[in-house]
């Protein structure tokens, strides 16, 4: 057989140019990947991640939401976001708290690790306000009063995820302190933080009860910002692993771990590939898991905002777990539904009444929980008695029942004048105390007072005719409302 040979030419061309394919390939290799060669680092644009976890509440009955929180900061540490770029607000009375079984632990779920190692104490206690929240998320280290001084110090390619659990109500959020969040003011910070144009967009998670009326017919298309809510703007969101549940937590436990919305999306973000699962894939299985089959114990889980970006990857905002690197996306729920869930607003009667039902008889602890619980039906009562009382009085007997509960159509903004909304509510807890946690239930009464044109001087005659007098204990205290 004859053999080939090279032309002396062409193989001086090739000697030639083989330096010049060496460099290429160096260069080259710095921009040109195959998708088998990218980087978790590829999608983030060089961009920041940062975060803001809130949990608005305080007390042992309120485990939950704190128990959120600590668990949505492990999901955010083992995703590589750094501790620096975590802002974290919770009381911090509950992993030493004297109800607390496992002191120095909080648990998020009946077998789950301990999610309070490591957390930060950026903002605790009395620092927990709606200010500083505001302060943080703007970057304005000059409007905090107290905590850490850790703010949202970011630029236009970053990314920023916002998750707050706490109760709420029709256009507000509670605050473990005075005063409580309105849905108008939390839109107004998010239009100021845009137009200052220091991110790229942001996701807003959100636990609370009627949490869709913080953003519907509020939150405009353009500020690059997508929010999903754990209910629409008419119904209760809901505890889990609470007492009497299957599963339920450790029997040494007498309240909930955690909030059935939170609990969705922390859990779907432990176990999976968090660079290929997008926001939307969350979205429908959180959805899924939420609505608990339509059943009696379920929310609906909505989406608000810019519903485009939903098709990022959660690492974006999340991270990702490495260990989960070899998960593949089902595109179902593999997370199991409790049997039941509780209201997040009796969650509170749940935790004293199983504390009374244990405690040993005659003893003090039984004595101290029938108080609670006496004490909390009575504000209750109270509450409610009340503003249908004001009600009769602006309106009528036979328009009240309708005044009291009409709901406006979808997409449409709980009040039209939220200066007057904020005006009724001061003034209904001058007379009557305050509303609490328990009677932000009733903002949608407010709300429709002002859209029939009710003004302040006629509310303060009606709950001066309502409320003869207040009952006596924590609850109606002025220390837990709207009024600063």
């Amino acid at each position: 057989m004859a053999s080939f040979q090279v032309p002396p030419l062409l193989l001086l061309l090739l000697i030639a140019t083989i330096p010049l394919i060496s460099a290429f390939h160096d260069l080259a290799g710095d921009f040109l990947r195959l998708p088998s060669q990218a980087s978790p680092n590829d999608n983030n644009n060089e961009g920041t991640r940062w975060a803001i976890l809130i949990a608005g509440s305080n007390g042992y009955w309120n485990y939950r939401h704190q128990s959120d929180v600590c668990h949505a900061y492990q999901v955010l540490r083992k995703g590589g976001l750094k501790e620096e770029n975590i802002i974290v607000f919770m009381y911090d009375d509950i992993a030493y708290n004297e109800e607390n079984p496992r002191p120095g632990v909080i648990i998020n779920s009946p077998h789950g690790d301990n999610v309070y190692e490591g957390v930060p104490k950026d903002y605790t206690g009395e620092d927990v306000t709606v200010g500083n929240f505001f302060a943080a998320l703007l970057g304005n280290k000059s409007a905090l009063s107290g905590g850490s001084g850790k703010v949202v110090d970011s630029g236009p390619n970053d990314r920023i995820f916002v998750y707050y659990s706490d109760h709420g109500g029709p256009g507000v959020l509670g605050m473990p302190t005075d005063p409580y969040l309105y849905a108008i003011d939390l839109i107004e910070v998010l239009k100021i933080k845009h137009a200052a144009g220091t991110y790229k967009s942001l996701v807003f998670y959100l636990e609370a009860c009627e949490s869709g009326s913080i953003f519907e017919g509020l939150l405009p298309e353009g500020l690059n910002i997508y929010t999903t809510t754990a209910s629409n703007a008419e119904e209760s969101s809901w505890g889990t692993y609470c007492p009497g549940e299957n599963p339920s937590p450790p029997p040494e436990y007498e309240t909930c771990l955690g909030d059935l919305y939170s609990v969705a999306w922390m859990e779907d973000s432990d176990k999976h590939n968090l660079l290929t699962e997008t926001l939307h894939q969350q979205y429908e299985l959180v959805k899924e898991r939420t609505s608990n089959g339509n059943s009696n114990y379920g929310s609906h889980v909505m989406q608000y905002g810019d519903i485009e970006l939903s098709k990022d990857s959660l690492f974006l905002y999340l991270g990702s777990n490495p260990s989960n690197e070899n998960f593949t996306f089902l595109g179902r729920n593999s997370l199991v539904s409790p049997s039941k869930a509780i209201n997040q607003r009796d969650a509170d009667l749940i935790h004293f009444w199983d504390k009374f039902r244990k405690a040993p008889q005659g003893s003090p602890r039984k004595v101290a929980a029938e108080k609670q619980i006496l004490e909390a039906m009575s504000h209750r009562l109270h509450i409610d008695d009340s503003i249908k009382l004001v009600g009769k009085v602006l309106f009528g007997m036979k328009k009240a029942p309708e005044v009291l509960t009409s709901v406006r159509p979808a997409g449409q903004p709980l009040v039209d004048d939220w200066d007057c909304l904020k005006s009724l509510v001061r003034t209904f807890e001058t007379y009557c105390g305050s509303l609490s946690q328990y009677g932000m239930k009733h903002m949608r009464s407010f709300a429709n007072f002002c859209n029939a044109g009710i003004h302040r001087e006629q509310m303060a005659e009606a709950s001066a005719q309502a409320c003869t007098n207040v009952p006596v204990n924590p609850w109606s205290s002025l220390h837990r409302g709207f009024s600063a």
